[in-house]
C-alpha cells in the first residue's frame, strides 16, 4: 500500500454510488484527491449542457465534503493540469472512468500514454455503460448494426453489481489549491434562459435516485402504453441525470430488473430503452463517424440544405406547426424534450424542410441539458434516414397527424404555446422570457403561418428521396 495520493479524475461520473473507480480507489486505502478539469474538450460543450454540468459539479463537490474530501477544480489541457497536480501533490497515479465519444477517446488515449511514459500509473475504469462497447459481439466476432439482435444479446446478459457509496475518503496531507467554480462562468452563454431552465432541473445523486424510485413506484406500470404521449408524465426523465453520471446505469438497470421480476408491466419496455442507450454507444465506438457524417455513406450526395432561413424559424419554435413548435419550446424552457416530440421535430427539419440533420444535431447539442453525444447522433441519423436502424426514407412524420394521435386533448401544445390563448400556461410564457431579445418574439403576437404546407413538404421530400433511390 502506498501513501502517495491517488488522483481521481471525475468527468461524467459525478456520483458516489455505483462508481467502480471510486470503490476500487477506496480499497487501496490511499489518500484520494478528487479533481474536475475544465479542459478544452469540456469547454467546447454547448451552452445548456455546459451550464447544467456546472450544477452537477457543484452538487458533487458538496457530496464529497460530506465524506471528508474536496473536489479540486482546475482549468487547462488535461495532460498539463494532471502533470501539474502530480508535481504539487506527489501523486503517482491517475484514475478515471472511461468515456466513449471521439473527442474524449482521443484526449484520454493521449493522456494515458503520456502519463505511463512518465512512469505514472494511468488507469481507466468502466462505469458509464452496462457493457463496454467491445464486450458485446456478434457470433462472427463483429459489432451489431441493428438494434433488435443487439438487444437480444444484452437483454438477459449479466450486469455487474453496483458498488455501494463509501462513507469516508482518506484525505491527502495537504489539499491543493482549487479554482472557484463561479469563475468558470459555465452558464454565461445561457443568459436569460438560465433562470427559466433552472426550475426544471433535478440535480445531484440523491435527487436522481429519488426520481428513479418515483418512476419505478408509479409510472413504470403504464410505461409501454403512455411513453409516447408528451402531455402525460409517463417517462423516467433520467436522461438528464445519466448524462452527468449523477446516477449509475447499473443501479438503474438492476432496479428496473427487480420491477420486471415483480411483474411491473412496463419494466421490460423501460429496460429496452436503456438498451437503446447502450446501442448508441456501441455504434459510436465502432463507427465514430456517426457523430459528424452520414453513417450510410451512400447518403453523402443527398441534396439536404445547409443552414437556412426556414431552419432559423425551426430553431425559434416558429414553424407554424404546433406540435413541432411545442417540442422546440419545451427544450428552450425545460432543457429537455419528450422523445416523441424529438422524432417529430427532427423529421420536420430533415424532411419537410429538407435541412441537413447536422443543423438539428448542433442545435440540440447547444440546448439540451440531457445532451448525450451518442444518443444525439443516433437519434438524428435515425430520423433523417442516414443512420443505422433508420426510419425508411418514405416515412415522413406528419406533425398534425401525430398531434391527433399523441396529443389528442392538446395538453402538450397548450403547455408550451402562448399565442392565441386568453390565459397562456406559465411555461408557454416562460419561453418568451428565455429566448434572446434579438428574436423579437411576443406572446401577444399572432401565431405564425406554416413555413411549408405539410403535403407540399412531404411530396418534396419523397421526390428527393425517390431520386436518390432511383
Amino acid at each position: 500500500m502506498s501513501d502517495r495520493p491517488l488522483i481521481l479524475w471525475f468527468r461524467r461520473d459525478l456520483r458516489l454510488g455505483d462508481q467502480p473507480m471510486l470503490a476500487a480507489a477506496v480499497e487501496t486505502r490511499r489518500p484520494l484527491l478528487p479533481v474536475f478539469l475544465l479542459d478544452p474538450e469540456t469547454a467546447a460543450t454547448g451552452a445548456a449542457p455546459k451550464w447544467r454540468l456546472g450544477l452537477a459539479v457543484a452538487a458533487f463537490g458538496r457530496a464529497l465534503e460530506g465524506l471528508g474530501a474536496r473536489l479540486t477544480l482546475r482549468r487547462g489541457p488535461a495532460l498539463d493540469v494532471l502533470r501539474g497536480l502530480v508535481t504539487e501533490t506527489g501523486a503517482d497515479a491517475v484514475w478515471w472512468t472511461r468515456l466513449h465519444d471521439p473527442a474524449s477517446v482521443a484526449r484520454d488515449t493521449g493522456v494515458k500514454a503520456a502519463l505511463k511514459a512518465q512512469g505514472l500509473e494511468a488507469r481507466s475504469f468502466a462505469g458509464h455503460l452496462l457493457h463496454e462497447p467491445w464486450e458485446v459481439e456478434t457470433g462472427q466476432g463483429g459489432f451489431y448494426r441493428v438494434f433488435t439482435p443487439f438487444w437480444r444479446a444484452i437483454r438477459d446478459r449479466g450486469v455487474a453489481d453496483a458498488p455501494q457509496a463509501p462513507v469516508r475518503l482518506r484525505p491527502p496531507d495537504l489539499w491543493p489549491v482549487s479554482e472557484d467554480l463561479a469563475d468558470w462562468r459555465l452558464g454565461a452563454a445561457m443568459q436569460l434562459g438560465a433562470a427559466v431552465v433552472a426550475r426544471h432541473q433535478t440535480v445531484g445523486e440523491p435527487a436522481a435516485r429519488a426520481r428513479l424510485r418515483a418512476f419505478l413506484d408509479g409510472p413504470v406500470a403504464r410505461y409501454a402504453e403512455v411513453r409516447d404521449f408528451p402531455g402525460v408524465p409517463g417517462t423516467s426523465r433520467l436522461s438528464e441525470n445519466l448524462t452527468y453520471g449523477e446516477i449509475g446505469i447499473r443501479e438503474v438497470w438492476h432496479a428496473a430488473m427487480r420491477r420486471r421480476s415483480e411483474g411491473a408491466p412496463g419494466a421490460e419496455s423501460f429496460l429496452r430503452e436503456l438498451g437503446w442507450r447502450e446501442f448508441s454507444y456501441h455504434l459510436l465506438h465502432h463507427t465514430p463517424q456517426i457523430a459528424s457524417a452520414n453513417w450510410k455513406a451512400d447518403w453523402d450526395g443527398f441534396p439536404w440544405r445547409d443552414d437556412n432561413r426556414d431552419a432559423e424559424r425551426w430553431r425559434q419554435g416558429m414553424t407554424g406547426e404546433p406540435f413541432v413548435d411545442a417540442g422546440l419550446r419545451e427544450m428552450y424552457v425545460t432543457g429537455t424534450m419528450h422523445n416523441r416530440a424529438r422524432m417529430i421535430v427532427g423529421s420536420y427539419l430533415t424532411k419537410h424542410l429538407l435541412t441537413h440533420w447536422r443543423v438539428g444535431l448542433d442545435w440540440f447539442a447547444d440546448c439540451l441539458t440531457d445532451w448525450d453525444p451518442a444518443a444525439n447522433a443516433m437519434g438524428w441519423q435515425w430520423v433523417a434516414g442516414s443512420g443505422p436502424d433508420a426510419a425508411p426514407y418514405f416515412r415522413v412524420f406528419n406533425p398534425a397527424g401525430q398531434a391527433e394521435r399523441f396529443d389528442a386533448d392538446g395538453a402538450y401544445r397548450r403547455r408550451f404555446i402562448a399565442e392565441g390563448s386568453r390565459k397562456p400556461a406559465a411555461e408557454a410564457l416562460s419561453f418568451f422570457a428565455a429566448v434572446p431579445r434579438s428574436w423579437g418574439l411576443d406572446p401577444a403576437g399572432p401565431y405564425p403561418a406554416p413555413v411549408v404546407d405539410l403535403a407540399v413538404g412531404r411530396a418534396r421530400a419523397l421526390a428527393a428521396y425517390g431520386a436518390r433511390n432511383a
